[in-house]
């Protein structure tokens, strides 16, 4: 090989000078400094060779793409199968897993039947999208609650899952169960929209007794902002092995109880509320309002 004269005419001298700093840990343009060579075909050249140094390699976004390509592979997963698991192309896969077996030809009818799966699997996919769609273009819909909103609401929800006076029976109590930490976050902003000081509230929690008592005790105590401490004894319902529940797992909570102590006046003003409402209706209805 013939090199340029002048700086370059001592070829091997440098060489070992670039080899030397190559091995030091320096990168090319650390060596390139060093030795004043500004050449890239000469320099490369002289570290022609020797392994760049670990602190110069930029990571492989890819790597971890390429690694579960090859597992995929390794359990008999097609290119097609890989390629829609990863969203890879078809050309890297191929180029990453060439090395490994071909998997066995699989059954006509069992590749139709995977297929028709991955269809119906998309299909659902879309599906759930367009549901969380609606939810959240119907939820921007409402806006914020004016204070009239959140009294209706609350009159409206009460008489829904609060308990009720019955004539058979004179309950005239404020008490409202409910298993949703949403409709017990607007029944407890309704409370303090009518002025219920929070220390006339009383909490406690039911819940079946195969569940995490414990579990449901701290997560009802933070949803309401209070200490575990404060919650009167919670009400355990025995299961019934003759029905099948599914209310279970870690997300099953049981239901809160909430109670406004010396609520007898304060239940009747809901009811009043309530049959105003239910009266409004028919006023607005004969006068062509809605």
């Amino acid at each position: 090989m013939t090199h340029a004269p002048g700086k370059y005419a001592d070829f091997e001298g440098l060489r070992e000078k670039a080899v030397a700093l190559r091995r030091q840990g320096l990168s090319l343009r650390q060596i390139r400094d060093e030795l004043k060579i500004y050449n890239n075909d000469i320099l490369n050249q002289l570290v022609k060779g020797e392994p760049p140094p670990a602190w110069t390699k930029r990571p492989n976004a890819k790597d971890d793409l390429r690694e579960k390509a090859r597992e995929l592979r390794l359990k008999g997963w097609t290119y097609d199968q890989i390629e829609a698991e990863l969203g890879c192309s078809r050309s890297s896969i191929s180029l990453w897993v060439r090395d490994l077996p071909k998997p066995e030809r699989r059954d006509p009818a069992e590749q139709a039947k995977l297929a028709a799966q991955k269809r119906w699997e998309h299909e659902l996919a879309v599906r759930d999208e367009e549901r969380q769609q609606t939810k959240r273009n119907a939820a921007q819909e409402i806006g914020e609650l004016s204070a009239r909103d959140l009294f209706m609401a609350g009159v409206a929800l009460y008489w829904a899952e609060g308990a009720k006076d019955k004539p058979y029976a004179r309950r005239e109590n404020v008490l409202f169960v409910n298993s949703d930490p949403g409709v017990i976050r607007l029944y407890l902003a309704w409370l303090n929209m009518l002025g219920v000081e929070r220390d006339r509230l009383r909490y406690r929690v039911m819940i079946h007794a195969t569940a995490d008592i414990e579990g449901a005790e701290r997560f009802w105590a933070k949803a309401v902002g209070v200490e575990v401490s404060t919650f009167q004894k919670t009400t355990i319902k025995k299961h019934n092995p003759k029905t099948v529940r599914k209310n279970v797992g870690e997300h099953y909570r049981g239901c809160l109880v909430i109670r406004v102590s010396q609520g007898a006046e304060l239940y009747r003003r809901i009811e009043g509320w309530w049959h105003g409402m239910v009266s409004g209706i028919a006023a607005s209805v004969s006068s062509g309002k809605v």
